[in-house]
């Protein structure tokens, strides 16, 4: 790791994506914060316009900077889809300074957004990890539980109600069958009544047998 003299404003630490650059001292917006730099590549030239890594830095439509050598420390700083630094290219001067566009506080990391080509070959792919991303994202999930949670909360409620209807349900047709049970209580009372009445005629009837028996042996006598 490339030592950083102690007057400039920035150390290399421990990122959420690896390495990364950060202030050691407050950077007021519009500072020159560090040159980006390391070998200029022809692309006129087959075997410069053919070496490929995440490093390269187009000045313009022929010349590029290899920025992948060590002592290029600009090369630790990291993207961010909201950053704090922008990338300020001389393509005449075939140079390229890093330019706080806000003040940034000690221990910030410093970012710059490394454009539309590089993150759709190199972050896409695998999803950014900057800060307003990893935001972006966690608000995402927050919506979707939450959205979650309204639809289970949504069908709890219509099956509440649905119990709620068949109960009441049942309590009515349980009203409504109590008339019923006793309108063919009655009608079975009723009926006994009616059966034990021929019963006791034909009881009577037999008692007054011996009667008349005993009537027609008096006339005899």
């Amino acid at each position: 790791m490339p030592v950083i003299p102690q007057s400039k404003p920035y150390r290399i630490g421990r990122s959420k994506t690896g390495l990364g650059l950060f202030a050691t001292q407050p950077i007021k917006k519009g500072t020159k914060i560090i040159r980006y730099f390391g070998p200029l590549l022809d692309s006129k030239k087959a075997d410069e316009d053919a070496i490929e890594n995440k490093y390269l830095f187009e000045l313009d439509k022929r010349w590029t900077i290899d920025g992948s050598i060590r002592e290029n420390v600009a090369r630790y700083i990291n993207h961010s889809c909201k950053p704090n630094a922008e990338s300020d290219v001389k393509p005449r001067k075939k140079k390229i300074f890093i330019r706080a566009i806000k003040n940034i506080e000690p221990g910030e990391e410093i970012n710059y957004d490394y454009g539309t080509d590089y993150f759709k070959a190199y972050l896409k792919p695998i999803g950014c990890k900057c800060d307003a991303c990893e935001k972006k994202r966690a608000k995402k999930k927050a919506e979707a539980r939450a959205e979650r949670a309204q639809v289970k909360a949504k069908d709890v409620r219509k099956a509440e109600k649905k119990a709620k209807k068949k109960a009441e349900k049942l309590v009515k047709d349980k009203a409504k069958q109590r008339p019923k049970a006793r309108a063919q209580s009655g009608e079975a009372a009723r009926g006994k009544a009616k059966t034990r009445r021929p019963a006791a005629g034909n009881h009577g009837r037999t008692k007054s047998t011996p009667a008349k028996t005993q009537t027609s042996r008096a006339k005899a006598a």
